[in-house]
């Protein structure tokens, strides 16, 4: 019994020393820099493709308006165009 409480608290010895340990710690500078560059490049892709889907939602919004009816504009907005 006495054995195996002494291996467990050198099992959890070890797992405090490995929790300590970060993923930056573990790596290289460089290694570490080239991914931190990967992280933004595809963080600014992400932002990008956004802008320019909502950009294209608002196309698409505007050239529905454009092509609809008078009547169709008037049902969808009513009274609450400005009055001249």
């Amino acid at each position: 019994m006495k054995k195996k409480k002494k291996h467990t608290q050198n099992h959890r010895q070890v797992e405090k020393q490995d929790d300590s340990l970060t993923l930056k710690d573990q790596l290289s500078e460089d290694v570490f820099s080239k991914l931190q560059a990967a992280k933004t490049a595809l963080s600014e892709e992400q932002k990008k493709k956004e802008e320019e889907e909502h950009a294209r939602k608002l196309f698409e919004k505007k050239q529905r308006e454009k092509n609809m009816s008078f009547e169709e504009l008037l049902e969808q907005y009513g009274d609450k165009g400005s009055k001249f």
